[in-house]
């Protein structure tokens, strides 16, 4: 008898159940079958896994991860900016995932949500009644003509997005001597959209303490059309943007760098024809184009855009219902950032739980919750937290949007803390809670309302 899988409807629901395999020969990682199967070991995959881990015990979930480290990423701004150690930001995977869990060392290779299977890239087939997706996005820096040999051929070209080039920053910016200083953003969707910004507060800040900024043309190359989508922050930043002498160059996507020339080639999205501007640089700060991991666009889970098709709400797959995702491989149209995330895992822990006890849905619906710490200095922050549509979703009784020294020791002491120790241990589920008591009862907090569809 072969190795499949059967969808069977009980209560509402399509439960996998695997067809064992009757061979003599040594059970392998082809032959296991999960209860949850979670695919993903970064902040939604760890924190889906502990949730569940524990409500079902020892060896009913498993994780397929490869990585032998996981990183703390929001922490990289502050790498790039000399304030925090690269090594603080890691950690071994094995402490990160629970012990209750499964853990497979593999990259996942295809999807067959048809069959309750995902192969592995070993040649492993694992099989699973429930499937949580966690894979997070890939850097694009290939699609950048130039990159990423611009990075070992030239020193004053960096990027805060990936674990080596964050390490070529912070002498980028001691070696500045002065001259055009290009901060990117692409145009893709990313990682902590207003990343791309708080690197380029900080330099500011720093090349005016060690007297360089009258030296520096600070440029802000951006593919959007704002400076920052939620109008609250927005404003609050180009005042800043004014007031620090900063360029901003709209609807500017990097396309080339050459480093033998140090000039950066950006298309001009705004023009009816292709048309291209060039600058020169004497440091350029590159956020490289992002998209969903290459087997997840391939697979039967995507939409049109390549994300994984879930429902807004719910975070349940739309066309298979044993399948949830979570975080930044999602289409939910909300800021991809661990905030994001944090809020999004109630609302897995809820309905996900709800569906295997054949409960109907929504439980908990999200509302897009996600939060953006936009560092504009050294000791200074805006806390920006928002919603789908939006609109501020601000946690503490005070403005927000005006830079605070007790937000930014939140996002340079409290927060790494929090997720260490709280979410990705599947014990954080965002703010709501707190902002609500914070507000004497009148906050905005997630209610179980009626469904909604994507």
């Amino acid at each position: 008898m072969s190795s499949g899988c059967v969808l069977t409807a009980r209560n509402g629901r399509m439960i996998c159940y695997a067809l064992r395999s009757f061979s003599t020969a040594t059970p392998c990682a082809a032959d296991k079958h999960y209860k949850l199967l979670v695919v993903g070991g970064g902040t939604g995959g760890c924190a889906a896994a502990s949730k569940f881990a524990s409500k079902f015990g020892k060896g009913h979930v498993g994780i397929i991860e490869p990585n032998e480290t996981h990183y703390y990423q929001p922490m990289w701004t502050l790498v790039g900016a000399g304030i925090k150690r690269v090594e603080s930001s890691a950690r071994p995977m094995s402490s990160c995932l629970p012990r209750k869990a499964d853990w497979i060392k593999c990259k996942a290779l295809s999807f067959d949500p048809e069959s309750c299977k995902v192969t592995c890239t070993n040649g492993d087939v694992i099989s699973y009644d429930y499937l949580v997706v966690g894979m997070g996005l890939q850097l694009d820096y290939h699609k950048i003509k130039g990159l990423p040999e611009a990075f070992s051929q030239d020193p004053a070209v960096c990027s805060n997005y990936n674990r080596n080039y964050v390490m070529k920053t912070y002498p980028a910016l001691q070696n500045f001597e002065g001259g055009n200083a290009i901060f990117s953003f692409p145009n893709t969707p990313i990682k902590c959209a207003g990343a791309p910004q708080k690197i380029m507060y900080l330099a500011e800040d720093y090349w005016n303490r060690t007297g360089k900024r009258d030296k520096a043309n600070i440029m802000y190359n951006t593919s959007l059309g704002v400076i920052f989508g939620v109008k609250k922050y927005a404003d609050s930043l180009l005042k800043i943007v004014e007031e620090r002498n900063i360029k901003v160059n709209y609807k500017r996507n990097l396309i080339e760098v050459r480093p033998d020339k140090r000039e950066a080639v950006f298309q001009k999205l705004d023009s009816e024809t292709v048309e291209t501007e060039t600058f020169s640089y004497n440091f350029l700060h590159v956020v490289p184009p992002m998209s969903a991991p290459d087997v997840l666009k391939e697979s039967s889970l995507v939409d049109q855009t390549g994300y994984m098709d879930v429902n807004k709400f719910t975070l349940q797959h739309v066309r298979y219902p044993n399948i949830f995702g979570i975080g930044d491989c999602t289409n939910v149209p909300t800021s991809k950032t661990a905030a994001a995330v944090a809020a999004q895992s109630g609302i897995l822990r809820k309905n996900l739980g709800a569906f295997i006890d054949g409960r109907p849905l929504p439980v908990l619906e999200y509302d897009g919750y996600t939060s953006c710490p936009l560092v504009t200095g050294y000791g200074k922050c805006i806390m920006a937290e928002f919603d789908f549509n939006g609109q501020p979703l601000e946690t503490f009784p005070i403005d927000q949007s005006k830079p605070r020294r007790s937000m930014y020791h939140m996002k340079k002491d409290v927060m790494p803390e929090l997720y260490w120790k709280f979410l990705i241990r599947g014990n954080w589920e965002g703010p709501a809670t707190y902002r609500k008591l914070m507000r004497f009862g009148m906050g905005n907090i997630l209610k179980p309302s009626a469904v909604h569809q994507t």
